[in-house]
């Protein structure tokens, strides 16, 4: 569960091995034109082939190696409102137009999604009790109550917790304080994304999976997209590979900054963790270099933070910052046993903004989540069926923005991963 690029066949993280929802594997069988090819099965490509297919377009799915592969079958399973930013940057820096939009679209976010597992009963252990968004220190807390100042103002369900309420609510007094988002849930998220694939498909869409596309061009107006197992012709490409992309668009995956999210997860616990996250509320904290923690259905505890898996679930650099984190969180758990640790990639851009791109005629991509893939995706996704059948590009959540190479991209990268195998040596003493 380690390998960032294991094959197709393997268990790519803890999600992928405990969710409920089928997987799905299916060949590419047809050269047929469709209306609208997706490379990409993660959350944005399953959700444009779903709402696509809804809308009466035939849809056809392209995923290199399995549903959920990259980031969709990796991440937290946090399924939070909004953006990374804090709302107040997102209106100075989108504007009075699209700055109001984006917030208002993107904190209902959760709502679309839940109503979403609701409505085609996908089995995900689908938990609305909020997040915590958790103060590492007093400067955490002072941007918490700014956000939680803006959130106030705009009517949205967010509570600002004392350092003696999160520590009731987590279970411990290492942090500062925290802000409750109500909005906001988890799920087990490879169980959401084989959800979403199994719904596309109810409705119609043809999903492929173990197809690479190698080539995208035009031909008499239309695209050809050429793949490991033959060609697809269509009439509108989405690329929904965000930061799994590869040189299939020349740029596009220079276009952010990579940088890697790690876990581990402990095998079951007892009795004994009752009083950990007994909400069972998602969390992340404020530290430059972020930390995180679930309780799952299982009562398994997830800990995370940025940076590559070292070594294996029961030995190495990775497995010991695990315990001393779990340790200096929760003194009193004692001994534990991980079951699990993978990694999986973030799309970072530089202003901590998705982009939407039209790359070219009817050829469209949404990238660049900074770690909200969940929810953005699956609205991107909407939007992209949505303007595929006649929506003007001018009322989407974000405005459609060119393609530029992230500054020094990936020499970041770099500086960021040394930085965070670092903090995971220091924190692991």
């Amino acid at each position: 569960m380690t390998a960032p690029d294991a094959p197709a066949g393997s268990t790519i993280s803890l999600w992928d091995a405990s969710a409920t929802e089928t997987d799905f594997h299916a060949p590419l069988n047809s050269d047929a034109l469709v209306d609208v090819a997706v490379i990409g099965g993660g959350y944005t490509g399953l959700s444009t082939a779903l709402h696509a297919a809804e809308k009466g377009l035939a849809a056809h799915v392209i995923e290199a190696e399995k549903i959920g592969f990259g980031g969709s079958g990796r991440n937290v399973g946090l399924v939070n409102a909004a953006l990374w930013l804090p709302p107040q940057q997102v209106r100075a820096q989108l504007g009075d137009t699209y700055g109001p939009r984006a917030l208002t679209r993107l904190s209902a976010g959760p709502d679309y999604v839940f109503s979403l597992i609701e409505k085609h009963q996908i089995r995900c252990e689908a938990m609305r009790n909020g997040t915590i968004h958790a103060a590492h220190g007093p400067s955490g807390f002072a941007d918490l109550a700014a956000r939680h100042s803006e959130w106030q103002r705009l009517g949205q369900p967010v509570d600002l917790l004392s350092r003696a309420e999160v520590a009731q609510m987590i279970g411990s007094d290492h942090f500062h304080g925290g802000l409750l988002d109500h909005r906001a849930g988890t799920v087990n998220p490879m169980g959401f994304c084989r959800g979403l694939a199994r719904a596309a498909r109810g409705a119609g869409a043809k999903i492929s999976t173990g197809v690479r596309a190698i080539k995208l061009h035009r031909e008499a107006g239309q695209w050809r997209v050429e793949t490991t197992q033959g060609d697809l012709r269509a009439r509108a490409v989405v690329l929904g590979t965000n930061a799994y992309s590869d040189d299939l668009w020349p740029g596009l995956r220079r276009s952010f900054t990579v940088i890697n999210y790690f876990q581990l997860a402990t095998a079951p616990l007892g009795p004994e963790a009752a009083h950990i996250l007994p909400g069972r509320q998602g969390l992340w904290d404020t530290g430059q270099i972020m930390f995180s923690l679930r309780r799952d259905s299982f009562d398994r505890l997830l800990v995370g933070s940025m940076g590559t898996i070292f070594g294996s679930k029961d030995r190495g650099l990775s497995q010991r910052w695990a315990r001393k984190q779990l340790a200096r969180v929760f003194p009193d758990l004692g001994p534990m046993r991980f079951e699990a640790a993978w990694h999986g990639q973030i799309a970072m851009t530089p202003d901590y903004l998705p982009r939407i791109h039209q790359l070219a005629e009817n050829l469209f991509t949404p990238i660049g989540y900074n770690g909200r893939g969940i929810t953005t995706g699956t609205l991107f996704g909407q939007s992209m069926a949505e303007i595929l059948t006649g929506m003007p590009l001018a009322d989407l959540p974000l405005p459609v923005s060119q393609m530029a190479p992230a500054p020094q991209g990936p020499i970041r990268s770099k500086l960021y991963q040394a930085a965070f195998t670092a903090n995971q040596i220091f924190k692991a003493i």
